[in-house]
Protein backbone atom coordinates (compact mmCIF):
# COMPACT_ATOMS: atom_id res chain seq x y z
CA UNK A 1 0.00 0.00 0.00
CA UNK A 2 1.19 3.42 -1.34
CA UNK A 3 1.80 6.23 1.58
CA UNK A 4 -0.90 8.06 -0.21
CA UNK A 5 -3.68 5.29 0.16
CA UNK A 6 -2.48 5.17 3.67
CA UNK A 7 -2.90 8.56 4.28
CA UNK A 8 -6.36 8.56 2.20
CA UNK A 9 -7.75 5.48 4.53
CA UNK A 10 -6.50 7.67 7.78
CA UNK A 11 -8.08 10.60 6.72
CA UNK A 12 -11.40 8.64 5.81
CA UNK A 13 -11.23 6.85 8.94
CA UNK A 14 -10.93 10.21 10.65
CA UNK A 15 -14.07 11.45 9.12
CA UNK A 16 -16.14 8.32 10.04
CA UNK A 17 -15.04 9.11 13.55
CA UNK A 18 -15.93 12.72 13.40
CA UNK A 19 -19.26 12.28 11.93
CA UNK A 20 -19.70 9.04 15.08
CA UNK A 21 -18.85 12.40 17.29
CA UNK A 22 -21.40 14.65 16.24
CA UNK A 23 -24.19 12.15 15.96
CA UNK A 24 -23.33 11.17 19.51
CA UNK A 25 -23.75 14.54 20.28
CA UNK A 26 -26.61 15.00 18.53
CA UNK A 27 -27.81 12.28 20.67
CA UNK A 28 -27.04 13.71 23.95
CA UNK A 29 -29.16 16.42 23.12
CA UNK A 30 -32.28 14.50 23.29
CA UNK A 31 -33.28 14.72 27.30
CA UNK A 32 -31.78 17.95 27.38
CA UNK A 33 -34.36 19.47 24.85
CA UNK A 34 -36.92 18.10 26.29
CA UNK A 35 -36.73 19.49 29.44
CA UNK A 36 -35.64 22.79 28.47
CA UNK A 37 -38.76 22.85 25.88
CA UNK A 38 -41.53 22.80 28.46
CA UNK A 39 -40.10 26.53 29.46
CA UNK A 40 -38.66 28.16 26.22
CA UNK A 41 -40.99 27.65 23.01
CA UNK A 42 -39.02 25.31 19.94
CA UNK A 43 -38.38 27.98 17.42
CA UNK A 44 -36.94 30.44 19.98
CA UNK A 45 -34.52 27.89 21.12
CA UNK A 46 -33.57 26.88 17.31
CA UNK A 47 -32.33 30.85 17.01
CA UNK A 48 -30.91 31.92 20.21
CA UNK A 49 -28.95 28.41 19.59
CA UNK A 50 -27.66 29.12 16.24
CA UNK A 51 -26.96 32.63 17.54
CA UNK A 52 -25.18 31.49 20.14
CA UNK A 53 -23.32 28.98 17.86
CA UNK A 54 -22.66 31.75 14.86
CA UNK A 55 -20.79 33.89 17.36
CA UNK A 56 -18.69 30.83 18.96
CA UNK A 57 -17.57 30.13 15.49
CA UNK A 58 -16.45 33.12 14.24
CA UNK A 59 -14.44 34.31 17.90
CA UNK A 60 -13.47 30.81 16.84
CA UNK A 61 -11.72 31.36 13.48
CA UNK A 62 -12.57 35.13 12.52
CA UNK A 63 -10.44 35.05 9.34
CA UNK A 64 -12.36 31.74 7.81
CA UNK A 65 -15.35 33.92 5.78
CA UNK A 66 -12.60 35.70 4.30
CA UNK A 67 -10.64 32.74 3.11
CA UNK A 68 -13.59 31.59 1.00
CA UNK A 69 -14.16 31.41 -2.23
CA UNK A 70 -17.53 33.55 -4.17
CA UNK A 71 -18.62 30.17 -5.28
CA UNK A 72 -17.91 27.94 -1.71
CA UNK A 73 -19.91 31.34 0.12
CA UNK A 74 -23.17 30.85 -2.25
CA UNK A 75 -23.29 27.08 -1.49
CA UNK A 76 -22.59 27.72 1.90
CA UNK A 77 -25.48 29.89 1.83
CA UNK A 78 -27.81 27.40 -0.24
CA UNK A 79 -27.09 24.26 2.14
CA UNK A 80 -27.97 26.59 5.36
CA UNK A 81 -31.42 27.87 3.77
CA UNK A 82 -32.07 24.14 3.41
CA UNK A 83 -31.02 23.04 6.74
CA UNK A 84 -32.88 25.97 8.40
CA UNK A 85 -36.07 25.37 6.14
CA UNK A 86 -36.11 21.41 7.18
CA UNK A 87 -35.44 22.86 11.23
CA UNK A 88 -38.50 24.56 11.14
CA UNK A 89 -40.84 22.07 9.15
CA UNK A 90 -39.57 19.30 11.44
CA UNK A 91 -40.48 21.62 14.41
CA UNK A 92 -44.09 22.49 12.87
CA UNK A 93 -44.52 18.56 12.05
CA UNK A 94 -43.45 17.54 15.67
CA UNK A 95 -46.79 19.87 16.84
CA UNK A 96 -48.81 17.47 14.77
CA UNK A 97 -47.59 14.43 15.05
CA UNK A 98 -46.08 11.62 17.66
CA UNK A 99 -42.42 12.32 18.39
CA UNK A 100 -41.77 8.86 17.70
CA UNK A 101 -43.38 9.06 14.37
CA UNK A 102 -41.56 12.14 13.51
CA UNK A 103 -38.43 10.08 14.30
CA UNK A 104 -38.84 7.67 12.34
CA UNK A 105 -40.26 10.00 9.32
CA UNK A 106 -36.65 12.30 9.97
CA UNK A 107 -34.51 9.59 9.81
CA UNK A 108 -35.82 8.36 5.95
CA UNK A 109 -33.14 10.83 4.96
CA UNK A 110 -31.10 7.58 5.63
CA UNK A 111 -33.31 6.19 2.41
CA UNK A 112 -33.77 9.68 -0.11
CA UNK A 113 -30.16 10.41 0.64
CA UNK A 114 -29.05 7.64 -2.02
CA UNK A 115 -32.24 8.55 -4.25
CA UNK A 116 -31.20 12.10 -4.57
CA UNK A 117 -27.64 11.04 -5.08
CA UNK A 118 -28.53 9.03 -7.77
CA UNK A 119 -30.71 11.63 -9.51
CA UNK A 120 -28.53 14.64 -8.67
CA UNK A 121 -25.05 13.55 -8.92
CA UNK A 122 -25.44 10.41 -11.17
CA UNK A 123 -23.59 8.18 -8.25
CA UNK A 124 -24.25 4.68 -8.34
CA UNK A 125 -24.98 2.99 -5.28
CA UNK A 126 -23.74 -0.76 -4.95
CA UNK A 127 -26.39 -3.75 -3.85
CA UNK A 128 -24.48 -3.77 -0.58
CA UNK A 129 -24.77 0.19 0.15
CA UNK A 130 -28.82 -0.66 -0.51
CA UNK A 131 -28.67 -3.56 1.68
CA UNK A 132 -27.36 -1.23 4.74
CA UNK A 133 -29.77 1.30 3.95
CA UNK A 134 -32.66 -0.63 4.39
CA UNK A 135 -31.05 -2.56 7.87
CA UNK A 136 -30.89 0.69 9.13
CA UNK A 137 -34.62 1.80 7.89
CA UNK A 138 -35.50 -0.83 9.19
CA UNK A 139 -33.37 -0.51 13.11
CA UNK A 140 -35.06 2.84 12.95
CA UNK A 141 -38.57 1.69 12.54
CA UNK A 142 -38.13 -0.80 15.38
CA UNK A 143 -36.38 2.34 17.65
CA UNK A 144 -38.87 4.67 17.29
CA UNK A 145 -41.90 3.56 15.54
CA UNK A 146 -45.59 2.84 18.17
CA UNK A 147 -47.84 3.12 15.58
CA UNK A 148 -48.13 5.51 11.94
CA UNK A 149 -50.90 7.15 10.43
CA UNK A 150 -50.42 9.51 7.73
CA UNK A 151 -51.14 13.10 8.40
CA UNK A 152 -50.52 16.65 8.29
CA UNK A 153 -47.72 16.92 10.62
CA UNK A 154 -46.07 13.68 8.85
CA UNK A 155 -46.29 15.52 5.42
CA UNK A 156 -44.34 18.11 6.82
CA UNK A 157 -41.84 16.01 8.48
CA UNK A 158 -41.33 14.43 5.15
CA UNK A 159 -40.85 17.25 3.40
CA UNK A 160 -38.00 18.27 6.62
CA UNK A 161 -36.16 14.63 5.62
CA UNK A 162 -35.94 15.22 2.10
CA UNK A 163 -34.34 18.55 2.79
CA UNK A 164 -32.02 17.16 5.26
CA UNK A 165 -31.34 14.52 2.79
CA UNK A 166 -30.31 17.72 -0.02
CA UNK A 167 -28.53 19.23 2.67
CA UNK A 168 -26.24 15.96 2.82
CA UNK A 169 -25.89 15.09 -0.94
CA UNK A 170 -24.97 19.19 -1.13
CA UNK A 171 -22.52 18.72 1.29
CA UNK A 172 -21.16 15.45 -0.30
CA UNK A 173 -20.48 17.28 -3.51
CA UNK A 174 -19.44 21.21 -2.15
CA UNK A 175 -17.94 20.23 1.05
CA UNK A 176 -13.69 21.32 0.95
CA UNK A 177 -11.88 20.41 3.98
CA UNK A 178 -9.41 23.76 3.71
CA UNK A 179 -12.96 25.62 3.61
CA UNK A 180 -14.69 23.49 6.01
CA UNK A 181 -14.95 26.25 8.21
CA UNK A 182 -15.79 29.26 6.72
CA UNK A 183 -18.38 27.28 5.17
CA UNK A 184 -19.90 25.84 8.25
CA UNK A 185 -19.74 29.75 9.68
CA UNK A 186 -22.31 30.71 6.88
CA UNK A 187 -24.40 27.38 7.28
CA UNK A 188 -25.02 28.90 10.82
CA UNK A 189 -25.19 32.10 10.29
CA UNK A 190 -28.17 31.70 7.44
CA UNK A 191 -29.89 28.81 9.54
CA UNK A 192 -29.74 31.33 12.48
CA UNK A 193 -31.63 33.82 10.59
CA UNK A 194 -34.12 31.51 9.28
CA UNK A 195 -35.20 30.36 12.77
CA UNK A 196 -35.18 34.56 13.70
CA UNK A 197 -37.46 35.36 10.53
CA UNK A 198 -40.15 32.29 11.68
CA UNK A 199 -40.02 33.46 15.59
CA UNK A 200 -39.63 36.99 16.01
CA UNK A 201 -43.06 38.44 14.90
CA UNK A 202 -44.12 36.55 18.53
CA UNK A 203 -40.89 37.51 20.31
CA UNK A 204 -38.59 35.87 21.70
CA UNK A 205 -38.71 33.87 24.98
CA UNK A 206 -35.12 33.69 26.38
CA UNK A 207 -34.10 31.03 28.75
CA UNK A 208 -34.59 32.19 32.50
CA UNK A 209 -32.23 30.16 35.05
CA UNK A 210 -28.58 29.59 34.65
CA UNK A 211 -29.24 25.65 34.20
CA UNK A 212 -31.05 26.07 30.87
CA UNK A 213 -28.53 28.81 29.66
CA UNK A 214 -26.31 26.23 30.31
CA UNK A 215 -27.69 23.81 28.22
CA UNK A 216 -28.85 25.82 25.49
CA UNK A 217 -24.87 26.75 25.08
CA UNK A 218 -23.67 23.39 25.53
CA UNK A 219 -26.02 22.72 22.66
CA UNK A 220 -25.12 25.67 20.74
CA UNK A 221 -21.44 25.23 20.58
CA UNK A 222 -20.89 21.23 20.94
CA UNK A 223 -24.03 19.63 19.45
CA UNK A 224 -24.58 23.27 16.92
CA UNK A 225 -21.29 24.93 16.02
CA UNK A 226 -18.64 21.89 16.61
CA UNK A 227 -21.24 19.20 15.09
CA UNK A 228 -21.90 21.37 11.75
CA UNK A 229 -18.24 21.87 11.53
CA UNK A 230 -17.19 18.51 11.86
CA UNK A 231 -20.37 17.46 9.22
CA UNK A 232 -18.93 19.74 6.81
CA UNK A 233 -15.21 18.67 6.66
CA UNK A 234 -16.06 14.85 7.02
CA UNK A 235 -18.38 15.06 3.61
CA UNK A 236 -15.23 16.62 1.89
CA UNK A 237 -13.68 12.86 2.55
CA UNK A 238 -17.10 10.86 2.59
CA UNK A 239 -19.77 9.78 0.25
CA UNK A 240 -23.29 11.23 1.14
CA UNK A 241 -24.96 7.93 1.24
CA UNK A 242 -22.06 6.46 3.74
CA UNK A 243 -22.30 9.81 5.96
CA UNK A 244 -26.32 9.24 5.88
CA UNK A 245 -26.09 5.72 7.31
CA UNK A 246 -23.35 6.56 9.97
CA UNK A 247 -25.68 9.89 10.96
CA UNK A 248 -28.23 6.86 11.57
CA UNK A 249 -26.73 6.32 14.42
CA UNK A 250 -28.62 9.38 16.17
CA UNK A 251 -31.25 7.71 17.88
CA UNK A 252 -29.03 4.82 19.15
CA UNK A 253 -26.94 7.83 20.71
CA UNK A 254 -29.97 9.24 22.12
CA UNK A 255 -31.52 6.16 23.71
CA UNK A 256 -27.66 5.26 24.93
CA UNK A 257 -28.05 8.85 26.91
CA UNK A 258 -31.67 8.52 27.83
CA UNK A 259 -30.48 5.23 29.76
CA UNK A 260 -26.98 6.62 30.94
CA UNK A 261 -28.13 9.77 32.54
CA UNK A 262 -31.87 9.76 31.95
CA UNK A 263 -34.85 7.91 33.71
CA UNK A 264 -35.66 5.34 30.64
CA UNK A 265 -34.83 1.71 30.96
CA UNK A 266 -33.43 -0.80 28.55
CA UNK A 267 -35.70 -2.50 26.72
CA UNK A 268 -35.76 -5.25 23.73
CA UNK A 269 -37.00 -2.40 20.96
CA UNK A 270 -33.93 -1.05 22.10
CA UNK A 271 -31.33 -2.96 21.89
CA UNK A 272 -32.59 -4.98 18.93
CA UNK A 273 -33.19 -1.56 16.66
CA UNK A 274 -29.87 -0.31 17.77
CA UNK A 275 -28.18 -3.82 17.11
CA UNK A 276 -29.72 -3.21 13.64
CA UNK A 277 -28.53 0.95 13.18
CA UNK A 278 -25.14 -0.68 13.90
CA UNK A 279 -25.14 -3.06 11.95
CA UNK A 280 -25.96 -1.56 8.77
CA UNK A 281 -23.09 0.90 9.83
CA UNK A 282 -20.63 -1.92 10.10
CA UNK A 283 -21.98 -3.23 6.48
CA UNK A 284 -21.07 -0.53 4.96
CA UNK A 285 -17.97 0.52 6.26
CA UNK A 286 -16.49 -3.43 6.27
CA UNK A 287 -17.88 -4.65 2.86
CA UNK A 288 -15.63 -4.61 0.36
CA UNK A 289 -15.96 -1.12 -2.29
CA UNK A 290 -15.14 -0.59 -5.91
CA UNK A 291 -13.87 3.06 -6.66
CA UNK A 292 -16.47 3.38 -9.01
CA UNK A 293 -19.35 3.15 -6.50
CA UNK A 294 -19.52 6.44 -4.45
CA UNK A 295 -16.34 7.48 -5.38
CA UNK A 296 -15.74 11.19 -6.44
CA UNK A 297 -18.94 12.68 -6.99
CA UNK A 298 -19.49 15.42 -9.83
CA UNK A 299 -19.27 19.47 -9.46
CA UNK A 300 -22.93 21.10 -9.26
CA UNK A 301 -23.06 24.51 -10.34
CA UNK A 302 -25.12 26.87 -8.36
Amino acid sequence: MSAHETASRRTTLLAMLALLAMTACWGSTFFLIKDLLDRVPTLDFLAVRFAIATVALVLMAPRALGRLSAESRRHALVLGLVYGVAQILQTAGLAHTAASVSGFITGMYVVLTPLLAALLLRTRISAVTWLAVALATAGLAVLTLQGFAVGYGEALTLVAAVLYALHIVGLGAWSRPREAVGMTIVQIMVITVVCLIATVPDGIVLPSTGRDWLSVVYMAVFAGALAMLGQTWAQAHLPPTRSAIIMSMEPVFAAFFAVLLGSESITVRLLLGGAMVFGAMLVVELAPRRRVIEGEVPHIVV
